[in-house]
């Protein structure tokens, strides 16, 4: 299964105990700045990593829970798949939690576990009856559903059954897309004696390697990624998800801030002016009106603008979407779907959020007309909205894009014959580049293998497939091997597939050692030693033996008889042909023997060979030759 790599958030109110819950989960204090000791809060952002093993990677942000360190907070959700809002059991919801509580459902983190701490602070008989005013204050909230643990981090009560709570969720979970263009919003930048600029941050989308050319936006500084750490250990590459510091060359600490964003692709947008779909919270304490100005966090950026609408002055209650633009004073870069806050400066105050309808806003006249074009825009176009649903599920039957999508038949039919879309397994529809991103990610795959394992035939199909299938549907990766296979790109034999342009050789370094084995087995002809005794004469070591024993086989250089003795593939072929030559149609053990004046531990094996090959077949006390 292919590794898989999620950050996770504590939120909740000030002293509720996240900072310590986290160390009780990880070992790690994660408040690190001498102020936040003095005062006992958290006041930058802290990371540890939580749990690791072949399968899955969780890192955990501890983010501020103080009022005033609220933007905080908001850099480090943006970028989180699960978050465990913890309340204290002596004290249960309070209204920064509410505020908390908000900020999450505009962001869209839908994933959440609730940690009931201080549990020591409370009578063991009303444990139950704050449980449920808990669970009550939460109702109509992303976290209505979800589990809960009780937990005392002093005594690490609950700390092991929520890891793996956690753990279970997320492996239920689909990862972020690393496929796609990579993208960082910067949460941190620092300096390290000898190295320079680092940066850190949640990777959204993408991976990035070492040595990768990369652009710091919108300042569109161009670096190269020097060095890349994962919790303080080198790492060549850092995947979608993962918490990574990134060591940058050709940039100094003064050139960058907090809300820059590292990307690796020309495609991202800058703008200023941004079509957005928003909600406001449900309880707002004073009017937002026309051009009011605003405080926006999107990623771990915070600029200032103003909120424009197109169907109304103010808003003082609305529980429905309201389509609007924002007018920023400073450049951002962002896509479609990207989530928000809105924050009003003063007095300040969480006011809503939303996400990104398009970045590449205009200037519209107010009224009923501008609303119906950004509903169009909302909505996407017939192909716009295939795309998506094709995008987030890969590849779906007919009557489920019908479905996802609200288009009616003859509407979908029509697009789905444009070049962009294939169909497959007459029933199946899928994306072009989705094929391509496919077959880009196998043919890495077999590279990568061909070059670690140059004498092996190639990958079982069965295990290239299964490394795929937590992000693509099997038949779909089936038909992409298949019509690679089809086109040349790949090729099969047996289960193993393989690049078409790939062929088994032994590894350079040790050719000559090979040739050397393989003289000293012919000159030997059929009174061979153990097979170990020519690897150890001819130097190779044993790590190698496996391998290059199953390549000189598969290349019928040599015929193994079983575990211990083997022929050169020329001196088998000639005793098969010597033996068939004075023998009938068929032929004891003894005859054998005369023929090819061999000892009884090398005939059974070489009669044993020739049966298993096809040659001959064992009737009674006589073989008779079959080919």
């Amino acid at each position: 299964m292919e590794k898989r790599y999620f950050t996770i958030g504590m939120a909740g109110h000030i002293d509720h105990g996240k900072t310590s819950l986290t160390k009780a989960l990880t070992n790690v204090d994660t408040d690190r700045l001498k102020e936040e000791k003095e005062r006992q809060i958290s006041i930058e952002l802290g990371f540890a990593p939580l749990y690791e093993d072949n399968e899955i990677q969780i890192s955990v942000i501890d983010v501020p829970g103080h009022e005033r360190f609220i933007r905080q907070m908001i850099a480090g959700v943006a970028g989180i798949d699960l978050v465990v809002l913890v309340v204290a059991a002596d004290e249960g919801v309070m209204p920064q939690t509410r505020e908390h509580l908000d900020i999450l459902k505009f962001l869209g983190v839908k994933n959440g576990v609730i940690a009931i701490s201080k549990i020591d602070r409370v009578e063991e008989e009303f444990i139950e009856l704050v449980k449920d005013d808990i669970l009550e204050e939460l109702t109509g909230t992303v976290f209505e559903d979800a589990p809960f643990v009780l937990v005392d981090s002093l005594s690490k009560i609950g700390i092991e059954e929520i890891k793996e709570l956690i753990r279970k969720i997320l492996m239920d979970q689909e990862m972020r897309d690393a496929k796609g263009a990579f993208r960082l919003p910067i949460d941190q930048v620092f300096t390290v004696k000898g190295q320079g600029t680092v940066v850190r941050g949640t990777v959204y989308e993408g991976t990035v390697e070492e040595g990768q050319a990369l652009k710091i936006m919108p300042k569109g500084i161009e670096v190269r990624a020097r060095q890349i750490q994962v919790h303080h250990k080198q790492a060549g590459k850092a995947y979608a998800g993962q918490r990574t510091a990134i060591n940058l060359s050709n940039v100094s600490k003064e050139d960058l801030e907090r809300g820059d964003v590292l990307v690796s692709s020309e495609h991202f947008i800058v703008t200023k002016t941004v079509d957005v779909a928003i909600r406001m919270v449900e309880d707002l304490e004073h009017m937002v009106k026309q051009r009011m100005p605003i405080k926006l966090h999107i990623g771990t950026t915070e600029v200032m603008g103003r909120i424009v609408f197109f169907d109304r002055n103010e808003i003082k209650e609305e529980n429905g979407e309201i389509l609007c633009q924002l007018r920023l004073e400073e450049e951002i870069l962002t896509k479609r779907g990207d989530r928000f806050i809105l924050r009003r400066p003063s007095p300040q105050e969480t006011i809503g959020g939303g996400w990104v309808i398009d970045p590449r806003g205009n200037k519209y006249r107010f009224g009923n007309q501008t609303i119906e074009e950004l509903e169009k825009k909302k909505v996407g176009t017939p192909k716009e909205r295939i795309t998506a649903a094709l995008i987030e599920a890969k590849s779906l039957p007919l009557n489920e894009l019908i479905k996802r999508t609200a288009l009616d038949e003859e509407t979908l039919t029509e697009h789905l014959t444009e070049a962009e879309f294939v169909l497959y397994n007459r029933k199946e529809y899928t994306l072009k580049l989705i094929i391509h991103s496919i077959e880009e990610d196998i043919f890495d795959r077999l590279q990568e293998f061909h070059q670690a394992h140059s004498m092996k035939t190639g990958v079982n199909k069965a295990e290239l497939l299964h490394t795929l299938q937590t992000r693509f549907p099997k038949t779909l990766l089936e038909f992409v091997v298949e019509k690679g296979i089809e086109n040349g790109i790949f090729k099969r034999k047996e289960q193993f597939v393989s690049l078409s342009s790939f062929v088994p050789h032994v590894p350079k370094s040790w050719e000559k050692r090979t040739e050397n084995l393989l003289v000293e087995l012919k000159r030997d002809g059929l009174k061979v030693r153990y097979l170990k005794d020519y690897f150890s004469t001819a130097g190779i070591p044993e790590m190698l033996e496996f391998d290059l024993k199953r390549f000189l086989e598969d290349q019928e250089l040599i015929v193994l008889l079983d575990e211990q003795f083997a022929y050169h593939g020329e001196v088998f072929k000639e005793a098969v042909g010597k033996l068939r030559s004075q023998t009938g149609s068929e032929f004891e053990v003894g005859d054998a023997k005369d023929v090819l004046d061999l000892s009884r531990k090398y005939m059974i094996p070489f009669l044993e060979r020739l049966d298993a090959k096809g040659f001959t077949k064992r009737v009674e006390n006589k073989r008779v030759w079959q080919l």
